[in-house]
């Protein structure tokens, strides 16, 4: 295995040549390639880099979780979606200032028969003191570069509720 010391005097770290590499160190490494894309996001005239699209998987099926009482965390949104077995993240949206939920969230599920079964089962339901609204999230909508893919056209053709 070769590998190449960096220019810099004081740093002793060995960057390895990529086809040396195992087949999973590879795929892993072209996937932070992806994510280092540029991120271009549009609302209300402005356009902006958006760096935490990159906590989320790339091609799931996002839920827009709106009329979130302020004790819901992401740990109890969390628990509310868990049964549905493609589960991957869930995230209440906090005010940056006083720390309080802004109301509303966003749950991640990576199968689109969990999604449509958590939208027709969870819709309504009691997540901490109050009933929630769930609607198909419209992230991809407001991506210039960079949000584009696959399955976008699949979201635009087809309306799934």
């Amino acid at each position: 295995m070769e590998s190449t010391p960096l220019e810099t005097p004081t740093e002793s770290i060995f960057i390895t040549d990529p086809k040396d590499l195992p087949k999973k160190a590879a795929k892993k490494q072209s996937k932070e390639k992806k994510r280092d894309a540029k991120l271009l996001r549009k609302a209300a005239g402005v356009i902006w880099e958006d760096t935490t699209l990159d906590e989320w998987p790339e091609n799931d099926y996002r839920i827009f979780c709106g009329d979130l009482g302020n004790e819901v965390s992401d740990q109890i949104l969390s628990n509310a979606f868990r049964k549905y077995p493609s589960f991957c993240k869930a995230k209440v949206v906090r005010d940056k200032v006083t720390g309080k939920s802004r109301g509303y969230g966003f749950v991640s599920l990576l199968k689109e028969t969990c999604y449509i079964r958590a939208m027709r089962e969870m819709n309504g339901k009691h997540v901490g003191n109050r009933p929630i609204r769930l609607k198909r999230s419209k992230w991809r909508d407001k991506c210039l570069v960079g949000g584009t893919s696959k399955t976008e056209a699949k979201f635009k053709k087809k309306a799934l509720f």
